[in-house]
């Protein structure tokens, strides 16, 4: 059974594969979290419920129809964090990370799929690239774990309470899940800038791409004579600090006459950048953003929208991506059918995919939309598209509409989180399946464009 079991896989493209082990995640943290001792007495939550927010905790998102702290005993909150692992390290990484526990040989199938799992184009170094995964996520989430309990201390009666919401704070954090146990976020430190720092440099952590971090490690530990930032990095960190910095700056200017009336500077400030850092991709927040004119939910959308760096625990279109886009129409304009960026050209294939990435999500987001202005009559369209791509984006942020959505609409914000999760190249090539290349091409001819 087992040899007719891989033999069947083999059929299958990589893509495909990812996607079958990320359906086998959802239901084996189904189960999980829904083991005897999960939750607390007395709670009982329903099926369609129960799968929405294992959908959620695997692809990290956040949204949520219940209350975590309501629900899930200390036990139920530990599966959770592992769920969280699973989804936000990714499965292929936890996997080769187990195999490599116990000693077992990676094989050419097994590179295979780590390679699509986390976008790289070759098979080099690619468990080496695990074990330094799982290594840096491990410490960030201990180190701001135990940062964060030595902190909150005073605010609890036992050291055993401050440890499980430090740690959780600091896993939800760092995996971008945005998941709390407090039921109102980390409203209860609007005034912490301290947390609030914490919470935003384990964000930024978690979102900004492990090969980001992997190479930021390699510089500093000097071992790498000659040592160059990659293409991919140097965009990348462009890329994601030019937007949180957009970002702050806009929601600062569209809520100081709106909601951030009243507000100090300093409020105004760590209020406008946390939910900058947070709409990337971790849904947590210091503030009722149901206060949020409509202009700042369209705008926090397009940054949900946008989500993350590639090979992270993000999703949305990527920050590569939107880079990629933006610049070759910026070039386009000037007369140039290439990108030079950094004394590199980039490939033509990358800009084809961008936009490809971008046309079809841009498709679903709209799709979806039509579907929930079916379906959600009562809720706002400015609340659908906001929580359409927060499911998209893996964000979690929510206008609180969650929990009011009928089971065709929570069926379509748990696609968009899955496709969210695992990635829309990866959902194309799922689509596409094998391609058999002709041995012979067509004439080429131009086409009026625009």
């Amino acid at each position: 059974m087992k040899k007719l079991t891989k033999e069947s896989l083999h059929r299958f493209t990589p893509a495909q594969v990812i996607v079958f082990y990320y359906f086998l995640a959802i239901a084996c943290s189904f189960l999980l979290l829904n083991l005897p001792g999960v939750y607390l007495p007395g709670v009982k939550v329903s099926f369609i419920d129960s799968l929405f927010t294992a959908v959620s905790a695997v692809s990290v998102t956040g949204l949520t129809p219940i209350s975590i702290g309501d629900t899930y005993t200390v036990f139920g909150l530990c599966m959770l964090m592992l769920v969280l692992q699973l989804g936000g390290i990714g499965i292929m990484s936890i996997g080769t990370f187990f195999w490599l526990l116990v000693k077992k040989r990676i094989g050419l199938r097994e590179r295979q799929l780590i390679m699509v799992d986390h976008n790289q184009y070759s098979f080099a170094g690619v468990v080496q690239l695990i074990k330094q995964i799982v290594g840096i996520i491990f410490i960030i989430e201990i180190t701001g774990g135990v940062i964060l309990t030595l902190y909150i201390m005073r605010f609890y009666d036992t050291f055993s309470e401050a440890l499980l919401n430090g740690m959780f704070m600091s896993v939800s954090a760092t995996t971008n899940a945005g998941f709390d146990i407090t039921g109102a976020s980390l409203h209860p430190y609007y005034n912490d800038y301290f947390v609030q720092s914490v919470i935003m440099v384990l964000i930024i952590l978690g979102a900004i791409g492990f090969p980001v971090l992997i190479e930021v490690k390699g510089y500093f530990s000097k071992k790498v004579p000659n040592f160059r930032f990659s293409l991919f990095t140097k965009i990348t960190t462009a890329t994601f600090g030019l937007l949180l910095v957009w970002g702050a700056i806009m929601i600062f200017i569209l809520e100081s006459f709106h909601s951030f009336k009243g507000m100090t500077w300093h409020e105004k400030i760590f209020t406008s950048l946390f939910h900058s850092v947070s709409a990337r991709s971790a849904g947590l927040t210091t503030y009722d953003i149901t206060k949020f004119s409509d202009a700042t939910d369209i705008f926090i959308s397009s940054l949900m929208f946008i989500g993350a760096s590639p090979s992270s625990v993000g999703g949305g279109i990527r920050t590569t991506t939107f880079a990629i886009a933006i610049l070759f129409l910026i070039n386009f304009a000037r007369g140039n059918n290439v990108i030079n960026i950094f004394r590199r050209e980039v490939k033509l294939v990358d800009v084809y995919r961008s936009y490809a990435v971008i046309l079809l999500a841009a498709m679903m987001v709209m799709t979806a939309l039509l579907i929930l202005l079916v379906t959600e009559k009562n809720i706002p369209v400015v609340a659908l598209l906001f929580e359409i791509t927060s499911a998209f984006g893996t964000c979690g942020m929510s206008l609180g509409i969650t929990s009011d959505l009928s089971v065709v609409g929570k069926v379509i914000i748990m696609i968009l989180m899955f496709i969210g999760r695992v990635g829309l190249i990866s959902f194309l090539y799922t689509l596409g399946g094998k391609t058999n290349k002709r041995p012979y091409t067509y004439p080429k001819e131009r086409v009026i464009i625009g």
